[in-house]
């Protein structure tokens, strides 16, 4: 829809300044519109005159080179600050999931949640190193061991053709792996990319693959080489002398950093990972195998032409001329009058775009128009805007704008070098404001008023629109395919300057100012005109047992002014009950509460059930159902995606035993809520909470996932929390992480043992009871091997190795094709009256997610170690003695 609401704007705008314009600007003008709708919202980007100088170099260097691999992290930032900013090379990385399996150190969001996370943290990064970044249509479903399970479970055709048409739409001269296609790469998603690289080089360059995307605007293009970026970490070596080298260390002075410093910037945006680096200063060798084409002697781009040469002018006189052009613009460039090479700019673009007939504009070849011509007219038109020191901004005083409202839009204008600016026509959402007066240095303001058409979709990451399949993305718009982001709403821009025109196109921002922060800008967004949310996100109704109600909370928000008749109905399992039917009045913000009892007789036994809310009113455009989720952190911009907010009404055979949790927050999880609903009582401790006066009122205490390696202060409350274990509480530890991110410094447990990077990927992997009489599998839950059904992602995760005698080993399991069954996935000692876990089993996967059987294993792992009186089960732990370990539990 953005991409739509941007042509058509810009048509608009140049049509109405039509009157300003040689038929020539005006071809150029149309063109210039299009390559601007790649541009992201993001706090507006100031230049020094090193970096406009920089960026004019750039213009006489025509190649591209597309980094491939498979995870936000993955990519080699220090060579991507190389490529960008040493080479000058258009510089590409496609990711082929967006991160959205993995695992996160700042918040609980997982999945989706996590995937648009790193999206933004791969923007941020690329920001800073200088490179695009893409994307194909593959869902992180998690640590996969093969290739062949990531290329099965992402579509291996489908994901394919999402390369190749990245490869044909940026046209890479050079296309760099970044890992091997074997088990070297450490992981199946790494080595599927590696194979994906390989077979996109050839494919892109024929006809007969992916034929529907000739028909999209894009040609074949066979890249001159393709490379492997070997590398050293991890254990593994892959270089050798005999590689291919390049020292990628210098120093860039315009810059102010060498490429090992950019590195380190662009690779600390990856937070959520935990990824924050030191700078690296000196010589620093990046090692290369050819994979295909001729192996390069000298340069990564042996053998391309990378200057005008390479355009098919009609006379090829032009190619010279342009090089001498910008040549003579860098050597006349003065640090302190940038705007002195404005006149010279517009210069170059005539020389740029040939004369040509009005009738057949795109008479060049059009493979050279798309990718050199029209990416050059592009540069050079942003660089005229940024040497002219024009401040423009586009603003609205609300981040959330609802369908069938009014929108101002605030235009300002800032002659800051008070040049010679005749007109400047801008266009929003249809509307166009002319100004005409440009004094120096001070800011112009007018306001834009306009509709939001009650028929315009509301906004939302493009790959959100469609329900996804099990291992990829839905998007049916092939132009979005490999696109980061989708397209923001735009602000046209057209400069009439010394009798030039200039089109740049600025994304529409909140604009706000935070009293610590100060200034900020954030993405305009389009929302619907209700949000409704539901609460709590899972319910958990218990078999056979009489009585049982549980209330499910609906909030209505009003984004508009409304009266007007509606009905709200709750939805269970898409059929609707009435909630009520009357005329209501709403202003804008207007909140309200409704309740639906869930009576649990109604429900089966051992069911699962949806319930969700409907907005229904002849006065709507449609149907409103939809809430909005926001995440928010101060690395990167707001994200915000509609969805229907669900309840997950579970009934299920679960028994407790035991009513008070202490919950030590980690990394972030939504176990908490979870175990509220299975019946206990839940208090978050913080360090100053855990002490032996208070922890006495819980049977348990649970630490959330990492939280050994987010809290530097869990080993100053060690003996209170074994202490708590030998009076006879039990303590439940689930994973965290050993190794340089995330190193593990405090004692977790009262006999030692490793935490290993071991795992079990695939979630139907077959679960062995090696003690099938241990209360663990028997109470207060009788755990049966239906208890492991309908698990998601994967089994377990850093399982215990190395692992003292005193421990029990509870379950064993194996991903397909493996020899060992792996048996540090669930550990349990008994520690004077109490007893401790350890488990990798990823609960914090499985609860949010309703799986039924992990809802009573947990619960077995929660009850206590001597069972209430009058009931007995055989007890197979081994006595101990009650003797704090001195030991480190992590090697």
């Amino acid at each position: 829809m953005f991409f739509i609401n941007g042509i058509f704007t810009f048509y608009q705008t140049t049509i109405f300044v039509y009157q300003y314009l040689t038929m020539r600007q005006f071809v150029v003008l149309l063109f210039i519109a299009g390559c601007s709708f790649s541009a992201l919202a993001q706090t507006p980007k100031s230049y020094t005159s090193s970096e406009i100088l920089l960026q004019i170099k750039k213009l006489n260097v025509l190649g591209s080179v597309l980094y491939i691999a498979a995870h936000p992290d993955d990519e080699n930032t220090r060579l991507l600050g190389y490529l960008a900013n040493e080479k000058l090379y258009r510089t590409g990385y496609m990711s082929m999931t967006r991160g959205d399996g993995g695992q996160n150190l700042i918040g609980d969001e997982q999945g989706i949640d996590l995937g648009l996370i790193r999206t933004q943290e791969l923007l941020s990064a690329r920001r800073i190193d200088g490179a695009e970044q893409f994307f194909s249509r593959a869902y992180d479903f998690g640590f996969c061991k093969t290739a062949e399970e990531a290329l099965a479970t992402w579509g291996h055709d489908k994901i394919l053709s999402d390369v190749v048409w990245v490869v044909r739409k940026f046209r890479p001269d050079v296309i760099i792996a970044r890992f091997p296609e074997d088990t070297r790469a450490g992981h199946g998603h790494h080595a599927a990319s590696g194979i994906l690289a390989r077979e996109a080089f050839d494919a892109a360059a024929d006809p007969t693959k992916f034929p529907e995307q000739l028909q999209q605007g894009v040609t074949v293009w066979q890249a001159k080489r393709m490379l492997w970026n070997t590398f050293n970490f991890g254990g593994t070596s892959t270089q050798n002398e005999s590689q291919f080298k390049v020292d990628v260390g210098m120093y860039n002075p315009l810059l102010g950093k060498s490429y090992g410093e950019i590195a380190a910037l662009s690779r600390s945006q990856h937070k959520s990972q935990g990824f924050g680096v030191p700078a690296q200063r000196g010589s620093a060798i990046e090692y290369f195998e050819t994979i295909k084409g001729d192996r390069p002697v000298n340069d990564l781009a042996d053998g391309v032409d990378m200057s005008w040469g390479r355009v098919n002018y009609p006379d090829q006189k032009n190619s010279s001329v342009i090089k001498n052009k910008i040549d003579s613009i860098i050597s006349n460039f003065k640090d302190e009058h940038p705007e002195n090479s404005i006149e010279k700019l517009a210069e170059l673009k005539l020389l740029i775009f040939p004369i040509i007939k009005i009738d057949s504009p795109f008479e060049i070849n059009s493979n050279q128009w798309s990718n050199y011509i029209g990416i050059k007219l592009y540069e050079i038109e942003k660089l005229i805007s940024i040497c002219s020191g024009i401040f423009m901004d586009a603003t609205v005083a609300s981040q959330l704008n609802t369908i069938g409202d009014s929108i101002k839009i605030n235009i300002t204008i800032n002659n800051r070098l008070g040049l010679d600016i005749n007109k400047v026509l801008v266009t929003a959402f249809k509307k166009n404001v002319l100004f005409s007066d440009l004094p120096k240095n001070q800011n112009v303001t007018k306001t834009i008023t306009a509709f939001i058409d009650k028929a315009e979709d509301p906004s939302q990451p493009y790959w959100l629109e469609w329900e996804k399949t099990n291992g990829a993305f839905t998007v049916h718009n092939q132009s979005l395919i490999g696109k980061p982001e989708s397209y923001p709403y735009l602000a046209s821009f057209v400069i009439n300057m010394n009798s030039d025109n200039y089109g740049l196109d600025k994304p529409i921002q909140y604009k706000y100012t935070d009293p610590i922060k100060g200034e900020l800008y954030q993405p305009l967004q389009v929302v619907n005109p209700f949000f409704i949310n539901t609460n709590p996100a899972i319910v958990i109704l218990k078999n056979d047992t009489k009585g049982q109600k549980k209330m499910i909370n609906y909030s209505l928000q009003s984004n508009t002014n409304f009266k007007n008749r509606v009905k709200f109905n709750s939805m269970l399992d898409n059929k609707p009950i009435s909630v009520f039917d009357s005329v209501v009045t709403l202003s804008k913000a207007d909140k309200k509460q409704f309740q639906f009892i869930i009576n649990g007789e109604t429900i089966k036994n051992n069911s699962s059930q949806f319930v969700s809310g409907e907005l229904v009113s002849e006065s709507l455009y449609s149907h409103q159902f939809f809430s909005l989720k926001k995440i928010s952190y101060d690395h990167i911009p707001d994200i915000y995606y509609n969805y229907r907010d669900i309840t997950k009404v579970i009934k299920l055979d679960l028994k407790i035993a035991g009513k008070s949790i202490g919950y030590i927050p980690g990394a972030g999880d939504k176990v908490p809520q979870a175990l509220e609903q299975m019946g206990y009582k839940v208090t978050t401790l913080k360090e100053t909470d855990i002490t032996l006066a208070n922890v006495k009122q819980f049977d348990a205490i649970v630490t959330g996932v990492r939280a050994y390696n987010t809290n530097d202060w869990m080993n100053n409350v060690y003996d209170v929390l074994m202490q708590f274990v030998n009076n006879g509480g039990v303590l439940l530890v689930q994973y965290n992480t050993s190794n340089q991110n995330g190193p593990v410094k405090a004692r977790i447990a009262p006999y030692p043992f490793n935490i290993g990077r071991t795992r079990v990927t695939d979630e139907t992997a077959k679960v062995n009871f090696l003690l099938p009489n241990h209360p663990a599998l028997n109470y207060p839950n009788k755990i049966t091997d239906k208890d492991f059904d309908g698990w998601i992602q994967e089994r377990s995760i850093y399982h215990a190795e190395k692992i003292d005698s005193s421990y029990q080993h509870i379950l064993s399991m194996k991903d397909p094709g493996e020899k060992e069954e792996q048996d540090g996935s669930l550990i349990i000692a008994n520690y004077g009256k109490g007893k401790f876990v350890y488990t990798g089993l990823v609960f914090f996967r499985e609860l949010p997610a309703g799986v039924p059987g992990a809802y009573r294993l947990f619960a077995n792992l929660l009850a206590p170690l001597h069972l209430p009186a009058g009931e007995t089960l055989n007890n197979p732990l081994p006595a101990r003695k009650n003797k704090l370990s001195s030991k480190k539990t992590v090697q």
